[in-house]
């Protein structure tokens, strides 16, 4: 592509996929409020026939506003924009009008299949970058803020945006497939990953979410209303204090994480000691960074 490396005014797709590949419901939450914000519609979908087990990931029935009841399909689809944004809470800044987002279940079967669909749908709406949310379980205490580990197989987008590029090897989710295509065909990536307490793995993390829409603001210039974000993170923070009230191993186990994070944050450490203790993570999860071992969900590799 003959555009800048740099993410910023960009006509981006933010991508984001359920299950293993969405520790506390992270990366969905911030794609959802992008789409809500920016009143997207669908423009594309998968045949869910095709790539889903329904015996894996199941249809649900819901109950319409018209209080018809009517069954949901898993699937995949791009939204984009309709004309219709909400003026009352918009995203703002470069490339806001152009942003698109990818959101769904992961597919059962035929991977490659799957996101060559997508990668030629974005194809078509014009995109020239993707950005990937996802969110892992990690070491990480829930009284500091969350981090969000940034990476691109793209030498240029590392360049222009100052990331790394992921060293783990291992098992990887359909967020790797689907920036691998996206690469092979010409459109640059980046991905973002938040780090959720691993301890409190059961509820959906605003804090979270609110570290991966930080981030995204930084790589890209959009400017992302928060809503009732800011005060959710801290009912969430504050019951799971509670919770560490109760229980006096909890308490210790976290407080050992605290002092493992701000050993690392601290201004004599360097990156490199930073990068270290990210990776000493992701492997102590058993099965690699893709998901643990007893099938809670996530981590996925960046």
């Amino acid at each position: 592509m003959n555009q800048p490396a740099g993410f910023e005014g960009r006509r981006l797709l933010v991508v984001a996929f359920e299950g293993w590949n969405d520790a506390g419901e992270a990366a969905t939450g911030a794609a959802k409020l992008l789409s809500e914000r920016l009143g997207l519609v669908e423009i594309a979908a998968v045949d869910p026939e095709i790539y889903f087990d329904y015996q894996f990931t199941r249809p649900t029935i819901v109950t319409g506003d018209d209080g018809a009841r009517r069954i949901e399909w898993p699937g995949a689809a791009i939204l984009g924009p309709s004309g219709r944004v909400d003026l009352d809470d918009p995203v703002t800044g470069p490339g806001a009008s152009g942003l698109h987002v990818l959101m769904g279940a992961e597919p059962a079967r035929s991977w490659k299949a799957f996101a060559a669909e997508l990668v030629d749908a974005a194809l078509a709406a014009d995109i020239d970058g993707v950005v990937l949310l996802g969110a892992m379980l990690a070491d990480a205490p829930h009284t500091r803020p969350l981090t969000v580990f940034a990476s691109s197989e793209n030498p240029e987008v590392r360049d222009a945006l100052g990331v790394e590029r992921s060293t783990y090897e291992g098992p990887v989710g359909i967020l790797s497939v689907i920036a691998d295509q996206a690469e092979r065909v010409g459109i640059p990536t980046v991905s973002l990953w938040a780090s959720v307490p691993h301890y409190v793995h059961n509820a959906p993390s605003p804090k979270a979410v609110l570290a991966l829409l930080g981030k995204l603001e930084e790589l890209t210039g959009l400017s992302i209303p928060r809503g009732s974000l800011e005060v959710d993170a801290q009912a969430w923070e504050a019951g799971v204090d509670a919770l560490a009230a109760e229980d006096e191993e909890m308490a210790g186990y976290i407080t050992q994480l605290e002092q493992a994070r701000d050993a690392v944050d601290a201004p004599e450490a360097s990156g490199e000691a930073i990068a270290k203790e990210f990776e000493r993570y992701l492997r102590r999860r058993g099965d690699g960074p893709e998901g643990r071992a007893d099938g809670r969900g996530g981590p996925a590799a960046p």
